[in-house]
């Protein structure tokens, strides 16, 4: 039983991104990505902490302040320390969120930062610029294995990829895991996710295989924890042009008999044009696709012909191939 492959990825987002009017300044931070594009592909579950706390739009403005036991969120002007329930309301929040595949946050936000988050001194200076802020870090404490990022870093192409194909994998999962699931299904999941895998953390793919393959032995609440926890923090892990070579040289190796010897160079001349950084991954994977669908296919022996089309049905159905929607357009940059 696996999940359909149209199960969108339920992502909680601060609401001033999709242009939600709750700003201090009464405003918004409509980011045309998010609201536009990925809006789509993924349910979005818009969170404003600061108006959930009870603060008006336009309100006055936040800050962290140093303290022994931590920073602080207190109002600018008047000093009111809000930290208790901001705190509160993460708790809360995390809790509720238990099925949301991923969270974009506010950047450069005291409440909702994730990064580079300025702390100041009582006298008002900026003592330290390395805070996060009180609701996302209490989140993010609460969640750890969940896909986040701010918006800022998702204009970068390479960290809007990753984020994407996480938020995407764990919606498959979740999908999976919400069924009458059996471990012959989990095993299929896992089949089906081998190669994404194998392009983040190889080694991760070798120790969730050891896991699945006692699933008829474990019981099932305890297998799905196990299982969730290692394929997502897989999957956190950075992929690599190598790791991707790597992968993409694999299925070759498992198509290649099937196809003529001007096609299977000509895959692997592209392959290597990618490695050499000349080319993006998109074009590689747009002709491994294309053959593991049969096309170019050679006479063989008839003894031959099951064999080869287990091999390309197996390569045809990887996730890696089409981890999110196409339209997306996530895997046209050339690396660095």
């Amino acid at each position: 039983m696996e999940p359909a492959e149209g199960t969108r990825p339920r992502v909680a987002v601060s609401s001033c991104l999709l242009g939600a009017p709750v700003r201090f300044n009464g405003g918004h931070s409509r980011d045309r990505f998010l609201a536009a594009e990925l809006a789509e592909h993924v349910d979005w579950v818009p969170v404003c902490p600061e108006i959930e706390i009870g603060l008006g739009a336009p309100r006055e403005t936040l800050r962290l302040q140093r303290s022994p036991d931590g920073p602080r969120l207190v109002t600018r002007r008047t000093r009111e320390d809000l930290t208790a329930p901001m705190t509160a309301l993460a708790a809360d929040r995390a809790a509720g969120l238990a099925d949301v595949d991923g969270y974009v946050f506010k950047s450069r936000s005291p409440s909702c930062g994730l990064h580079g988050i300025p702390v100041y001194a009582e006298s008002g200076a900026a003592a330290d610029r390395r805070g996060r802020g009180v609701f996302a870090g209490a989140v993010t404490a609460a969640r750890p294995e969940l896909a986040v990022e701010d918006e800022g870093r998702l204009h970068d192409a390479v960290l809007r990829e990753a984020f994407v194909e996480r938020i995407f994998a764990s919606a498959r999962l979740r999908a999976l895991l919400a069924g009458d699931w059996r471990p012959r299904d989990l095993v299929a999941f896992h089949a089906r996710h081998k190669m994404q895998i194998l392009a983040h953390a190889p080694a991760a793919y070798r120790e969730i295989g050891r896991l699945v393959a006692a699933a008829g032995e474990r019981p099932r609440e305890a297998l799905a924890r196990e299982y969730r926890r290692a394929f997502l923090a897989a999957l956190a892990t950075r992929a690599t042009v190598g790791r991707h070579v790597n992968v993409l040289q694999h299925c070759l190796g498992m198509i290649g008999r099937e196809l003529d010897p001007v096609r299977r160079a000509d895959l692997a001349e592209v392959i290597a044009s990618y490695r050499a950084r000349e080319v993006a991954l998109a074009v590689p994977l747009a002709l491994l696709r294309h053959h593991a669908r049969g096309a170019g296919a050679q006479d063989v022996h008839a003894q031959d012909v099951h064999a080869q089309d287990v091999q390309a049905r197996y390569v045809r159905d990887q996730t890696y191939l089409s981890p999110y929607p196409d339209a997306l357009r996530l895997r046209n940059h050339i690396p660095a």
